[in-house]
């Protein structure tokens, strides 16, 4: 699609650096996405950075010397350059000279893997069993041998029927026992 506008989609596009790095480079609008994968004997770890680069005019380039590598973008605004050395990015204000570097092949359609699976909900766990002893959550019981412990949730207690157990003066509002018949406060005698 050169000389096309190539930004007005979302387009993505993949590079192999080699050394296990991949580069994603996503267009989206203005905005440029570029992701830096790395995946090495059991790890992997991935970065993102969005840069204003405008319209793209032109497919990317990637150019990489033994000091880095440059992902060059031709835009509506001229050409906007990012330099990737190991797993750092950046954009580079004056515009460098690629003559001498290697320039690696860009595929067309590649987006980056999303760095995690969707979680899934967890299932209830099941009781546990060792030899004589059981144990369960829901609601949280324990039994072993023939001694059991259950915890229930407390019962619920109305607001209204709290309110009808606590008492206050009605001289002087100070809380007062259901049994109390004076005011230990004001000595006012309760009805």
């Amino acid at each position: 699609m050169v000389g096309g506008r190539v930004g007005q989609i979302i387009m993505a596009y993949l590079c192999e650096l080699g050394n296990g790095q991949r580069l994603y480079v996503e267009s989206r609008g203005t905005q440029t996405i570029v992701t830096l994968a790395s995946s090495q004997a059991g790890q992997q770890q991935q970065s993102s950075s969005g840069f204003p680069t405008g319209a793209w005019i032109a497919p990317p380039q990637v150019f990489q010397s033994p000091a880095g590598s440059i992902l060059q973008l031709s835009t509506e605004q001229g050409i906007y350059s990012i330099l990737i050395q190991g797993s750092s990015m950046g954009a580079i204000h004056d515009t460098p000279s690629v003559s001498g570097w290697q320039q690696l092949q860009v595929q067309q359609g590649s987006v980056p893997p999303s760095s995690m699976p969707p979680m899934e909900p967890m299932q209830p766990l099941e009781p546990l069993k060792m030899g004589n002893m059981q144990m369960s959550l829901n609601p949280m019981q324990m039994q072993m041998g023939n001694m059991a412990m259950r915890m229930e949730p407390p019962a619920s207690v109305s607001p209204t029927a709290q309110s009808s157990t606590r008492r206050f003066c009605s001289q002087c509002g100070a809380a007062v026992k259901p049994e109390d018949r004076f005011c230990s406060s004001c000595g006012h005698q309760l009805t």
